[in-house]
């Protein structure tokens, strides 16, 4: 039996080198998992989008996995991949990437690679997500920010582009508030784009590289995939 294709759903930007990072991605789980068909979809900002893919996938009798490359379960998650695939027979939506242990792990090898120390307990932590008004996506940036947590000795909390509080300008001149020597931004994001630019201006001492590229983010990806298609457990 054939299996059903990834559909691997980004948010979407304008990014040259964010498209690219996202494309690979893919194409590191179909490396990772040989005669994986996969396609690419969208939520915003570039086609196409997933309604549109799951559609034509559906017409063509393919079944599909569309696995969210997002950190977090918020707007796009529940609302639009979940529309896209509650009316597309052999379709099924699998849950978001974040939050995962091996995403902390990415992070905080980011983190050293922006020259923080772990150990240093006036060093604190800005975790940088995107933001979203959906209780459920705070709560797995929550979830992220208190795995990091352990593994660092200062301080770690949470700031937001958009809709969700405090911004990430205000979480750092917080932390600056409560002692902090050194603020370094932890950006949660996958690629490069318009929030990770912004980040430069928000007045921490450091701002870390996004996620991609790293093997470890093809991994969860797979992950995602195969339990979407597990049976679910018994009663």
């Amino acid at each position: 039996m054939t299996a059903p294709v990834l559909v691997a759903c980004a948010h979407g930007t304008r990014n040259a080198t964010g498209r690219r990072l996202v494309a690979e991605l893919a194409l590191a789980a179909r490396a990772q998992r040989p005669g994986l068909v996969t396609t690419a979809a969208f939520v915003d900002v570039q086609p196409p989008t997933v309604a549109d893919v799951v559609a034509g996938l559906t017409a063509e009798g393919r079944p599909a996995v569309v696995v969210p490359l997002l950190l977090s379960g918020g707007y796009h998650v529940h609302v639009d991949i979940a529309r896209a695939v509650e009316s597309a027979p052999g379709a099924r939506a699998a849950r978001p990437l974040g939050p995962d242990p091996r995403l902390v792990d990415v992070l905080h090898d980011r983190l050293l690679d922006a020259g923080a120390d772990p150990g240093a307990p006036r060093t604190a932590v800005v975790l940088a997500a995107a933001g979203s008004s959906d209780r459920r996506s705070v709560a797995d940036v929550e979830r992220t920010a208190a795995l990091l947590q352990q593994r660092w000795a200062g301080p770690v909390t949470i700031g937001y582009g958009s809709a969700a509080r405090p911004a990430v300008p205000d979480a750092v001149a917080a932390a600056r508030r409560a002692g902090a020597d050194r603020v370094v931004l932890a950006a949660y994001l996958l690629a490069p784009g318009h929030f990770h630019d912004k980040l430069a201006a928000a007045g921490a001492d450091a701002v870390t590289a996004p996620l991609l590229p790293d093997q470890r983010i093809a991994a969860v990806l797979l992950d995602r995939y195969d339990a979407a298609l597990a049976p679910p457990p018994p009663a």
